[in-house]
């Protein structure tokens, strides 16, 4: 079975590797003219570990990120609210990992040019539009380049494309421009000491707008005694700003220094890691409205394409993993694509759907906002419930992580006629 895949980010790459290993032919489509390290700090929980490592991808992971053994919720002062173990502190069997994200695009590209062959991933193409074929889908991409029109024949489409996905705009031609909440995000890597432990992910702060967010994504041990910090700032511009065209803003030194100045928390110095960031850019925090429906025919969605979400409880691109490895299943275990993609629409959008709506509502950040509008920690037992039910929606327990069947397709299992 041959699959186009739009969209060569961390999504569209996992995807690929997925298919693949499932015994089917994927090409990857990507917009972009090169493939770059870009970008900044993202979180890879145990569900998601688990299915890269079953890609045969651990070692490589291991020796790209850090896995940080606690998640601690401060307030303004940088006083601890709460504080939870992470990955294999907590039982997993998998750890948690923080990595830059270019780092980690890099390594699942190079994954797929090893196994796939070099133009697996054919780079500079923009999609224009897809149509369904007597026998399959046609995708039409202009070559940027060349300003030629380019056509790709397959038996599936897979928009993996991102939260501004022309799939997702030709299935949904009516959908209204992202959701935003009016915070923007201030968002750098810097070098820093350790910070607490050297393997903690700090929130402090409040509701949205009020929160900084600091996690190393590499070993101070490893790295001359200063690790590279990944930082956010939660902030609001006041009703008067305009809405985001969703894309990143720089931020001056200046403008991040005042933003920095009534933070002051005892155990970072956020204006100097602020001023040793080579760059500060600024996000709108968005989403879309849950879809009733992300496969047509032969056609489908994953990742933020899909689902595009709040980052409260570091799940987006987690679950964006998790759906690469359910579609492989999915399209494995049915003779007809129609079929299969309609499995796996069932399988897997009620319930990452159910993610998207309970970030909205501030997920496990819940904790952090209830404790600032109580005036201090939560009484016993109430933030546990907060996060285990968190845990238990996006099916991410413990138990459920370590014991689930496994979305490995059997060598064999693929029908030879796909």
């Amino acid at each position: 079975m041959r699959v186009t895949v739009v969209g060569g980010g961390i999504a569209g790459l996992t995807c690929a590797l997925s298919l693949h290993a499932a015994g089917f032919e994927p090409q990857v489509h990507e917009a972009a003219r090169t493939v770059e390290a870009v970008g900044v700090g993202i979180n890879l929980l145990p569900h998601a570990v688990r299915e890269l490592s079953e890609l045969g991808l651990g070692d490589k992971l291991a020796s790209a990120a850090l896995p940080p053994r606690r998640l601690s919720y401060r307030d303004r002062t940088g006083e601890v609210v709460w504080e939870e173990p992470l990955g294999r502190a907590a039982g997993y069997h998998w750890p948690q990992y923080s990595v830059h994200r270019g780092r980690l695009q890099m390594l699942l590209l190079a994954a797929v040019r090893e196994r796939l062959g070099p133009d697996a991933v054919r780079t500079g193409l923009l999609f224009q539009r897809f149509e369904e074929t007597a026998g399959g889908v046609r995708a039409r991409f202009l070559d940027r380049s060349s300003g030629l029109p380019v056509v790709e024949d397959a038996d599936v489409l897979v928009g993996a494309d991102g939260i501004g996905s022309a799939v997702r705009a030709q299935l949904y031609p009516d959908e209204n421009v992202p959701r935003w909440n009016g915070v923007h995000m201030w968002r750098g890597v810097a070098p820093h000491p350790p910070v607490l432990d050297g393997r903690s992910i700090v929130v402090a702060g409040g509701t949205p707008g009020e929160k900084f967010v600091a996690y190393p994504i590499e070993d101070a041990a490893t790295a001359g005694g200063e690790a590279l910090m990944n930082w956010v700032l939660e902030v609001r511009h006041g009703p008067s700003a305009p809405p985001p065209d969703g894309t990143a803003r720089r931020i001056t030194a200046a403008e991040a220094r005042s933003g920095l100045s009534s933070w002051n928390l005892p155990w970072i110095d956020v204006v100097t890691l602020a001023e040793r960031s080579s760059a500060i850019f600024e996000y709108p925090m968005i989403d879309r409205d849950p879809l009733p429906r992300w496969s047509f025919g032969r056609v489908t969605l994953l990742g933020d394409a899909a689902h595009p979400m709040f980052p409260m409880g570091m799940n987006g691109g987690s679950q964006s993993v998790v759906d690469t490895r359910v579609l492989a299943w999915c399209l494995a275990r049915e003779n007809d694509p129609v079929t299969a993609l309609r499995r796996y629409d069932r399988v897997r959008r009620p319930a990452v759907n159910a993610v998207v709506l309970a970030n909205r509502n501030l997920g496990p950040e819940e904790i952090i906002a209830r404790t600032e509008a109580h005036g201090g920690a939560l009484p016993a037992g109430q933030a546990e419930t907060i996060a285990t039910g968190y845990r238990k929606l996006t099916r991410a327990t413990v138990v459920q992580v370590n014991t689930h069947s496994s979305w490995t397709v059997p060598r064999g299992a693929t029908d030879p006629a796909h």
